[in-house]
């Protein structure tokens, strides 16, 4: 009697873990930085940053007017080493159409990032800013890079894309905000959320 009591109250406890763990899974098993951002349909956080080099900084209310392609990046990101060709080569394909691109510095000093640049490539249509104490990164709300803003030409965040970018979905997007669409957010891949050790 005691031992099929005590079988019982094992089989209990067993139920009782597997329906804590399916709670948990289904609850936090979602990676926090595939929900959808909220800024999507909001104004862009504003920011006032300076280039990688130094000098004037450059404020996202001069661009107000052109679509702008905000990009967070870090030279120790392998998803944002894979995507930067297409970047570049987007940013010189609609230079002079009204699309600026702004690649952002992520928690690492600006040297590492001119250094990372230098081999990279660069577009002479693009920004290239630092983002000292990460205060930009916070204001968009990122969790792990790349991730891409499109803000249109209002200044409101109307895409948002989540790991590595292509030309043809960077492009194609840039296409859609000027027919006057707002695209949502994508996810394409993974994310790097902190420098390799």
């Amino acid at each position: 009697m005691s031992g099929r009591f005590l079988r019982w109250v094992g089989y209990g406890i067993a139920a009782i873990a597997v329906a804590f763990a399916v709670v948990l899974a289904s609850r936090f098993g979602t990676d926090p930085g595939l929900v959808d951002s909220p800024l999507l349909g909001e104004p862009a956080p504003a920011f006032a940053l300076s280039p990688l080099e130094g000098g004037e900084p450059v404020a996202l209310e001069e661009l107000k007017g052109d679509i702008v392609i905000v990009n967070f990046f870090a030279s120790w990101c392998l998803q944002c080493r894979a995507e930067h060709a297409a970047l570049t080569s987007t940013a010189d394909a609609f230079a002079g159409q009204g699309v600026t691109l702004v690649q952002i510095g992520y928690q690492e000093s600006p040297p590492a990032s001119i250094d990372y640049l230098e081999l990279a490539g660069r577009s002479e249509s693009a920004l290239y800013l630092a983002d000292p104490g990460s205060r930009a990164a916070i204001a968009y709300g990122v969790f792990g890079i790349p991730e891409t803003f499109f803000i249109d030409e209002e200044g409101i965040v109307v895409g948002k894309i989540i790991g590595e970018s292509d030309a043809l979905v960077l492009g194609a997007t840039i296409d859609a905000i000027k027919r006057g669409e707002r695209p949502g957010q994508s996810v394409t891949g993974d994310t790097s959320q902190r420098p390799e050790d």
